[in-house]
């Protein structure tokens, strides 16, 4: 099987996106992809911060025989894993990151979970039995000196 490495056309109508992909060298441009190994954003203003890629991994891939497209060699050539432009890039990334608008941070709204009602008889006879059974727990002295109460069962 012939391996490409090629760039599959995402995004929208006039708002382009492509994602580096080793693709099977018959399937069509936005085909059945077998890995991805970065992307390309044309639309960044930083032309340095542009493409983003694996270069281990498209390495690998240039090692086992497949063949990169014409754009895609140049990126390579530029960002891979022994690029031209690797500093350049990594200072154009630092600028993107630092002047990228940030998100507010998330509301945090507390959930409230409802208490289940419980019955008012039940809960004021609960505390007056403890408080009895605690009173009137007989002693080790008591104890002794009283004889097992019967059970009510027969012996035999």
């Amino acid at each position: 099987m012939a391996v490409r490495i090629r760039m599959k056309k995402m995004g929208r109508k006039r708002r382009p996106f492509y994602r580096i992909c080793a693709m099977d060298a018959r399937s069509p441009r936005d085909g059945k992809v077998i890995e991805e190994l970065g992307f390309y954003d044309p639309k960044v203003k930083e032309t340095d911060a542009r493409a983003i890629l694996n270069g281990e991994r498209i390495s690998y891939w240039l090692s086992v025989g497949a063949e990169a497209s014409e754009k895609v060699s140049v990126l390579i050539k530029k960002y891979g894993e022994h690029g031209t432009h690797l500093e350049q890039q990594q200072a154009a990334l630092e600028r993107v990151k630092a002047t990228k608008p940030m998100a507010p941070p998330p509301r945090v709204v507390p959930k409230i979970v409802p208490e289940e009602p419980a019955a008012p008889a039940e809960a004021a006879a609960e505390p007056e039995v403890a408080e009895i059974v605690a009173d009137e727990a007989p002693t080790s002295e008591s104890s002794v000196d009283e004889a097992p109460a019967d059970t009510g069962v027969a012996e035999g």
